[in-house]
């Protein structure tokens, strides 16, 4: 019995189908699909830098006019900061020192890591290697909550309820910064301990079975390898929590006052870059006054000091991945 020659594209060939089959009509939409999708990626991203230009570019005319009036070194190193007062139109009645405000950010922040880091990373290890999947699918949820809690409620719990108890125990003024630091940090235990956690579970098993294999426990396991693997991410988190603490605005001009104070006593009012702005920008300066350039001072200043935390957590996290 003879049969005839098997031709490209039969049924017995093995060869690709035709090219108007279904499947590849299929494969063309799923391929247009993807470049959509990578144009829309690739949008998404550029419309990032656009903003972040658009935003320097908005900057630089009022930091004109700002430091054509006030000296860089005079804004940078002075300590005293009295924008706000005299005569809003004059340049010369007033101190530029910008280091008050600075100090005031500083320590609210550095009181809100010492609250947040602890808490955070310790809600990350249980969350991690310690509770069961159960537990960790009710605990989690609940704790990202606090993240979506309006700032406002935060800054008005610090002034009504936390600072009356730090009075009577440490004789805090009516306006601090150890409430607001104390409450921003619970306001970013989530960002730290949700971070940290998925970080944590990312680790791969065999390095927690080859740990247990060589005769430790659960703890030394999550100490000495789980966390050190997990490192960068955990970075990663402890910055941005830093981040969101320095750009707080609500819980610190509610609760830290806006009086500029060169000092780092949490027990006294002071008012940090974002209190300043926040102040500034309710209306109280006229447009084209002198302190209305200086809001832009602060901000620039305010957008270089989270620009410069953000190229340390790129450095920190390629550091530590490339260590581990």
């Amino acid at each position: 019995m003879t049969t005839g020659p098997v031709t490209a594209g039969s049924p017995g060939a093995g060869g690709p189908p035709p090219p108007d089959t279904p499947l590849d009509l299929s494969t063309q939409r799923s391929r247009i699909g993807e470049r959509i999708i990578k144009v829309l990626l690739a949008a998404s991203a550029l419309l990032s830098v656009v903003i972040t230009a658009g935003i320097v570019v908005s900057l630089l005319a009022p930091l004109g006019t700002f430091f054509s009036n006030v000296g860089i070194g005079e804004f940078l190193s002075g300590t005293s900061w009295t924008a706000g007062f005299g005569d809003k139109a004059s340049w010369t009645d007033k101190d530029w020192g910008v280091l008050p405000l600075v100090l005031g950010t500083l320590t609210t922040t550095v009181i809100a890591l010492l609250v947040a880091v602890p808490l955070g990373l310790g809600a990350a290890i249980y969350l991690s290697e310690y509770a069961n999947r159960r537990v960790r699918r009710v605990l989690k949820p609940i704790l990202e909550i606090l993240a979506g809690v309006p700032t406002v409620v935060y800054g008005v719990f610090a002034l009504l309820f936390l600072t009356p108890i730090l009075r009577d125990l440490l004789g805090a003024g009516i306006f601090n910064n150890l409430s607001p630091g104390i409450v921003m940090g619970f306001m970013i235990i989530p960002t730290v301990a949700s971070l940290s956690e998925d970080a944590m579970s990312a680790v791969p098993a065999a390095l927690r079975e080859g740990s247990y294999a060589l005769g430790a426990n659960r703890m030394q396991t999550t100490l000495r390898v789980v966390f050190p693997a997990a490192l960068s991410g955990i970075v990663a988190a402890i910055v941005l929590g830093i981040s969101r603490a320095v750009g707080e605005t609500m819980i610190v001009a509610i609760a830290a006052g806006n009086q500029p104070q060169f000092t780092l006593d949490p027990l006294v009012g002071a008012q940090t870059m974002t209190g300043f702005i926040a102040q500034v920008a309710s209306g109280d300066a006229p447009q084209g006054s002198p302190v209305y350039y200086s809001l832009f001072a602060v901000g620039a200043l305010l957008f270089i000091l989270t620009l410069l935390i953000n190229a340390i957590s790129i450095w920190l996290v390629r550091k530590f991945r490339q260590a581990y």
